[in-house]
């Protein structure tokens, strides 16, 4: 017989892929970044990422930012393409120069909607908006759009790469979560700003009829290492035809 045994505390096996889950602060440390960016950031990936996916016959860029903080290297995508954004009522989004959208048929007439920079949102314009003004801290009122976001869908990110630098002292909070038991996942409904703290804004979308996180995360929101939930097998109800372990099993 030959056993190498270990002490029972010392780990000697794998534990599994290391997730997390929870709200944290992140610095933003690439956008759309290609093979040899992303190995300068020790990230090691094998092949230049392909940035366009075609979705039921509609091609979308995916506007990647690649985040940071002392736990997690990750990223999320934006989908993004040059179609104006419609409401399954036929409602146009529009836009404005700091950043406000809302649903209308016409153009909006509104008086808390400022007609400066006002023009139909194209899709995933909304969400690019929202995440650069938790990133840049961009105060309530003040100007916040991209001059190029005609490009921009298209895949020219060259105005967006250069906040990288531009903004390399911020940090945006976000929700995490974990899809499958490995991927790290960013909730795109919000993004939070580090002061204030509303963490009470997840909480809000999170419980919207239109709010939902599809990933596993820590129902406290929390940051840490993601402990996946027990789930509960309930046994079947004993029958007749139960098989006892006191039963012949021959």
């Amino acid at each position: 017989m030959a056993i190498k045994s270990n002490n029972s505390n010392l780990e000697v096996a794998g534990g599994g892929i290391k997730t997390y889950s929870g709200l944290a602060n992140f610095k933003v440390i690439a956008v759309n970044p290609t093979m040899e960016e992303l190995h300068g950031l020790g990230i090691m990936v094998k092949q230049d990422p392909n940035y366009f996916v075609d979705l039921n016959g509609t091609e979308y860029f995916k506007l990647t930012f690649w985040i940071k903080n002392d736990d997690l290297t990750t990223r999320f995508d934006i989908l993004m393409n040059g179609a104006e954004r419609v409401s399954q009522s036929g409602k146009n989004q529009w836009i404005n120069s700091i950043g406000q959208a809302t649903w209308s048929d016409g153009e909006p007439t509104y008086e808390w909607f400022k007609k400066e920079g006002l023009r139909k949102a194209l899709t995933g314009e909304e969400t690019l908006v929202n995440f650069t003004k938790a990133w840049a801290n961009v105060a309530n009122g003040d100007e916040v759009y991209f001059d190029s976001i005609a490009k921009i869908v298209k895949g020219d990110v060259t105005e967006v790469k250069a906040l990288v630098k531009l903004l390399e002292n911020n940090e945006v909070r976000l929700l995490i979560g974990v899809k499958d038991g490995k991927y790290q996942t960013v909730y795109t409904k919000v993004f939070g700003r580090v002061k204030p703290q509303r963490d009470d804004l997840f909480v809000k979308n999170l419980n919207d009829e239109y709010g939902a996180f599809n990933a596993e995360f820590d129902s406290t929101l929390a940051w840490g290492v993601f402990t996946p939930q027990l789930a509960v097998v309930t046994p079947d109800a004993e029958t007749a035809d139960t098989v006892s372990e006191d039963d012949d099993w021959v």
